[in-house]
């Protein structure tokens, strides 16, 4: 396999896989396509490997700078802006973590409070319903404060950790 096709094989592998951390398509392939750069891209040059718009670019860029995985680079004498992606794996699955944890288990964390303080329900004997919700809100917290952990743990915690509960599966 050349070197062009295992990039774009591992540009849509990541594609895939973002979806599954809420982000689309293109965001994840732009990220990629960073991650296994070792020089700067900029925008022209993300936009002509991966076929796709300025807009879509801009776009795309920026949420992965908010995100803190993307940086911007300028260039002495350049107008040009050029962008590289974060290259510590550990530190990427943490902002992932984060961002999973601020978008998903957060608002969700707040609703399932929301609920079970409704004064109304358990004035209308809605006792089965307000002990699911806390069950789930306690199991949700539990998570929430595993998760906020791996946020806020370095590199070697995560490893030693991931280390530990593989040698339990074994």
């Amino acid at each position: 396999m050349e070197t062009i096709q295992a990039e774009q094989k591992f540009q849509e592998l990541w594609g895939a896989i973002g979806t599954s951390w809420g982000v689309n398509r293109t965001m994840a392939q732009i990220h990629a396509l960073l991650l296994i750069h070792e020089t700067p891209l900029s925008t022209e040059e993300i936009m002509e490997r991966l076929s796709i718009s300025r807009g879509n670019a801009n776009t795309n860029i920026r949420a992965l700078i908010d995100w803190g995985l993307v940086y911007r680079h300028i260039k002495s004498g350049e107008r040009k802006e050029y962008f590289t992606a974060e290259k510590d794996i550990s530190k990427v699955f943490r902002v992932i973590v984060r961002e999973r944890r601020k978008r998903e288990l957060e608002p969700m964390l707040k609703i399932l409070h929301d609920l079970k303080t409704d004064s109304s329900l358990s004035q209308n004997n809605q006792h089965h319903f307000v002990e699911m919700i806390e069950s789930i809100e306690q199991f949700a917290g539990n998570i929430d404060k595993v998760l906020s952990m791996i946020e806020h743990s370095d590199k070697s915690w995560i490893q030693a950790t991931i280390s530990f509960l593989l040698k339990g599966k074994q």
